[in-house]
C-alpha cells in the first residue's frame, strides 16, 4: 500500500507540474502560481481534520515557513521553464537539480554518500549537458529554453525539501500549511507590485485550480506513504514525477526531442533514483 501511494504521489506531482506548464503557455506565471497555490491551501485546511492529531511545534511552522518561501520561488520559476522550453526537458532536469541539493548538503556537513550517490550526481550533470545540446533541424540550430530556469527551480525545490524535512513527523500537516501561507503570500506581494491581473477563461481557471489540488494531494500521500513504509524507497518511487510531465507532453503536445536529447532525459530520470537511493 505505502508504495501505490508513492507511486500515485509521483503521478500527481508530474501532472500538476504539465498543468501548471500548459495554463503558464497562455498567460504569465504569476497569477498560475498564485491561485493554484491557494488552492491547495484550501484543500491541506479541509484536510487537516481528517487527519490524526498532532501537535506542532513553533520550529515546525518556521521550517514550514522557511519551505513556503523556497517552494513558492521554486514552483514560480518552474512555470515559467515549463511555459518557455520543452516540458520534457525541463522536468527531469528540475528534477535532478532539487534531488542533487540534499546530496550536496550532506556532502557540506560532513557526510559522505554512497555509491550510487556518486554516480547519480555525475550521470546527472552529465544529463543536463545532453538535454542543453541543440536540437538538429534544417534551420540553425537552436538551444533548448528555460535550461537556466529549470536548474534555478530544482535548486529552489530542493531547498523546499530541505527545510520541510527538518521538520518532526508530529507535526502533521502543519507545516504544510504555514508553507502555502507564506508561497501565497510571497506570490500574491509579487502579483501586486506588478499589478498582474488574475482574470483567466474559465477553463483555464479550472486546469490551474485542478494543478494545485494535485499538488497539495501529491504532498499528502506522499506524507502518508512515508508513514506507512520504507522512507527511502517511497521517496525513489515519488521522485519519479517527471516521467508522467514527459509523457503528457508527448501525448498532449507531441513534443520530440533529439537522439541525445532522449538520451539525457532518460539520464536524468535515472539520476534522480541514483542519487535519492544512494544518498539514503
Amino acid at each position: 500500500m505505502p508504495f501505490l501511494l508513492a507511486l500515485a504521489s509521483a503521478v500527481f506531482y508530474g501532472s500538476a507540474d504539465f498543468l501548471g506548464g500548459v495554463v503558464s503557455r497562455r498567460l504569465t506565471a504569476i497569477p498560475v502560481v498564485l491561485i493554484s497555490q491557494a488552492a491547495g491551501l484550501v484543500v491541506v485546511l479541509v484536510l487537516l481534520p481528517l487527519m490524526p492529531a498532532t501537535s506542532a511545534t513553533r520550529a515546525d511552522l518556521g521550517w514550514g515557513a522557511a519551505a513556503g518561501l523556497t517552494g513558492g520561488i521554486g514552483v514560480g520559476l518552474l512555470y515559467y521553464a515549463l511555459a518557455i522550453g520543452t516540458m520534457s526537458v525541463v522536468a527531469p532536469t528540475t528534477a535532478v537539480a532539487a534531488v542533487a541539493i540534499p546530496v550536496v548538503t550532506s556532502i557540506a556537513l560532513g557526510e559522505r554518500p554512497g555509491l550510487l550517490a556518486i554516480v547519480g550526481i555525475v550521470l546527472g550533470v552529465g544529463a543536463i549537458v545532453l538535454v542543453s545540446q541543440p536540437s538538429s533541424t534544417n534551420a540553425a540550430p537552436v538551444r533548448p529554453r528555460g535550461i537556466g530556469t529549470a536548474l534555478a527551480a530544482g535548486v529552489a525545490i530542493g531547498l523546499f525539501f530541505l527545510t520541510l524535512a527538518q521538520t518532526s513527523a508530529a507535526a502533521g500537516l502543519w507545516p504544510l500549511v504555514a508553507a502555502r501561507c507564506v508561497s501565497v503570500s510571497l506570490v500574491g506581494l509579487v502579483a501586486l507590485a506588478r499589478r498582474s491581473s488574475l482574470r483567466m477563461s474559465a477553463s483555464l481557471g479550472a486546469l490551474t485550480i485542478l494543478g494545485g489540488l494535485l499538488d497539495m494531494m501529491a504532498n499528502a500521500l506522499y506524507m502518508l506513504a512515508a508513514q506507512m513504509g520504507s522512507l527511502s524507497l517511497v521517496v525513489t518511487l515519488s521522485s519519479l514525477y517527471p516521467a508522467t510531465t514527459v509523457l503528457l507532453a508527448r501525448l498532449v503536445f507531441g513534443e520530440r526531442l533529439s537522439g541525445w536529447q532522449w538520451v539525457g532525459v532518460v539520464c536524468a530520470l535515472v539520476a534522480v533514483v541514483l542519487i535519492v537511493a544512494g544518498g539514503r
